[in-house]
């Protein structure tokens, strides 16, 4: 979808960036450390076992290793950062970023996995896990106030519903977490 001229007006597609102004998941460094810890356990038990069974061959060897990399890759979380008018999500093969003072829709997509896809108005698209924005109240800030701008500027088509309801899921958890700190739940 080609943005409206009086929307690109001027801007373009890679935003300014200000150092000291970014927001990082701050869980990122945990999730990335467990899927090593994942596919390393799923290493030594299949390395064990075959071991055990007297079966152990470099070529077995070398399968077990490929499949423990492959669980790597697929738990491997992609590291999810924002700042004034951006948001990017940079997994193991791509880094995508959106304009996000220039969405265009944002839409929940539920199954298996939740996720919230975010869409500009150069036609950029990032899909992250709203759980990364419940975990990191400085991500959800800076995507919060930028999708108000872009909902108030009326590029903002679609997904205010959307915003909406994780702003009040992040609320419920932001108050579930008061309540248990301070011993009231």
């Amino acid at each position: 979808m080609e943005p409206p001229d009086d929307v690109r007006h001027g801007l373009s597609r890679a935003p300014e960036r200000h150092s000291g102004t970014e927001a990082y998941d701050r869980r990122w460094t945990r999730d990335l450390y467990s899927a090593a810890r994942c596919a390393a356990v799923l290493l030594a038990l299949l390395l064990l076992i075959d071991g055990a069974a007297g079966t152990l061959a470099p070529l077995r060897a070398t399968l077990w290793c490929g499949l423990a990399a492959l669980l790597f890759v697929v738990l491997c979380p992609p590291r999810v950062s924002a700042g004034t008018g951006w948001l990017e999500s940079r997994s193991l093969l791509r880094t995508r970023t959106v304009r996000t003072d220039l969405l265009v829709s944002v839409r929940c997509l539920d199954g298996v996995s939740q996720r919230l896809v975010l869409r500009d108005a150069f036609g950029e698209r990032v899909e992250i896990d709203p759980r990364v924005l419940l975990d990191n109240p400085e991500l959800w800030h800076r995507l919060d106030e930028d999708a108000h701008r872009s909902e108030a500027c009326g590029s903002l088509l679609c997904g205010a519903t959307a915003l909406r309801r994780v702003s009040e899921r992040i609320d419920r958890e932001t108050a579930r977490t008061v309540f248990r700190v301070s011993g009231l739940e």
